[in-house]
């Protein structure tokens, strides 16, 4: 089969091909249907790579069509490759680098989501795209109040379209912000939509309800996590789940040396930023019986409350992912009996450092003790020089006097 790579930019696609190691044909064009000469399904089937990008999901769907075997490139890897080597990064070259990875088989692969989990991140994205545009609109409009010396009383953003009919405001006030309030009306309606969409696509997806039996998460939360996971069985374990959304942390070690820094915050930003959320939340319920909440607040007494949400988040994360893969609900019970081996293995651990330091603070002592006799053996010896001294001096004093009274 033939080994052909795509570089896909915004404006042109650049095509190589190779063959036993050697450039067989390039190309750039300008669309992808330009390449159905190369590609189309009277051509010969090729191995072709194209990095995950926006379109990727689009050309992989024609080019598999067309009778071809598509791969998608991992783009947080592709440096070992050599993209980028020696500073010099091109189409055509970026091109030609994949094409020898996919004849040598060593092509760091990307996952390809399912058609239902493309279509749910492609709503999600329109759902977000609405939300951040309203924010902003939202915070535009009460900028503008406050600087002709109106506060606009705080409220839910639903309502806040309402609540701006109803106050009253200066005629140019009013004629300041009717265009922006009218685009906020249309995307009040659009989001509505939107949430109706999200709603049907969650009451067809029984994963996303089961995750949606964790506390303090909701249609949001379960519904993205579910959009990039895509495939529960595709992770080993819950640390990888942990990693693949840049939840664990960086680390720079060498040798005997282990660097520790902060989150990778690869992979995902929606997802992490989504469970972090989550999170957020359930430290902040109040709740003293939830045993996430429990095993959070113990974390933040020690290392504040920051890093106590990120640790739950990664928590969270791999509890999502385990329920998914077990087909389970969330059972508060085993939870808590998993954080109590937790928290004994925390005092265990506690046990084992006191032992340890016990351990160095006698080998100190060992180390310190014939220095100690020394000093002892060297302040006797000089004690008993000094009496030797005196009885020597006392003798001489005496024999003296002695001498002096016969004489």
């Amino acid at each position: 089969m033939r080994s052909v790579a795509l570089d896909l930019a915004v404006r042109k696609i650049s095509y190589c091909e190779i063959e036993a190691d050697q450039v067989v044909a390039r190309r750039t064009v300008t669309s992808l249907s330009s390449l159905k000469e190369l590609l189309g399904p009277e051509c010969l089937p090729a191995r072709v790579a194209i990095e995950a990008c926006r379109e990727a999901w689009h050309v992989h769907a024609e080019l598999t069509r067309w009778g071809n075997e598509v791969l998608l490139v991992d783009t947080t890897r592709v440096r070992q490759l050599g993209i980028g080597e020696h500073g010099r990064k091109t189409d055509r070259i970026d091109a030609e680098i994949l094409a020898r990875a996919v004849e040598k088989g060593s092509l760091p692969k990307a996952h390809l989501l399912s058609k239902a989990r493309q279509q749910l991140r492609l709503e999600l994205s329109v759902r977000r795209a609405l939300v951040e545009t309203r924010s902003q609109y939202i915070t535009t409009i009460r900028g503008l109040a406050r600087a002709h010396g109106v506060r606009l009383p705080s409220c839910n953003t639903n309502s806040f379209v309402s609540n701006l009919r109803k106050t009253k405001l200066e005629q140019s006030l009013q004629d300041l912000i009717k265009p922006i309030a009218e685009v906020l009306e249309k995307i009040d309606v659009e989001l509505a939509r939107a949430e109706i969409r999200l709603q049907s696509i969650v009451e067809q997806d029984p994963k996303i309800q089961l995750l949606m039996t964790v506390p303090n998460v909701n249609v949001l939360i379960a519904a993205v996590f579910v959009s990039v996971i895509d495939d529960a069985h595709r992770f080993k374990d819950a640390h990888q789940v942990g990693a693949y959304l840049g939840l664990v942390p960086s680390e720079k070690s060498s040798g005997e040396r282990r660097r520790l820094g902060s989150i990778t915050k690869e992979g995902n930003s929606y997802a992490r930023a989504t469970l972090i959320q989550a999170s957020w939340g359930l430290i902040r319920l109040g709740r003293s019986d939830d045993p996430l909440q429990q095993w959070a607040n113990a974390i933040a007494r020690r290392r504040g409350k920051f890093i106590a949400a990120v640790a739950l988040a990664r928590r969270l994360a791999g509890i999502l992912w385990a329920m998914w893969r077990d087909d389970t609900a969330y059972d508060a019970a085993y939870i808590g009996s998993r954080s109590a081996t937790g928290l004994q293995r925390q005092a265990q651990d506690i046990t084992f450092r006191a032992t340890a330091m016990q351990s160095v603070a006698e080998k100190v002592r060992q180390r310190t003790r014939p220095h100690e006799r020394k000093l002892e053996q060297l302040e006797e010896m000089s004690t008993r020089g000094r009496t030797s001294a005196l009885r020597r001096g006392k003798l001489i004093r005496t024999r003296r006097a002695s001498a002096s009274s016969n004489g």
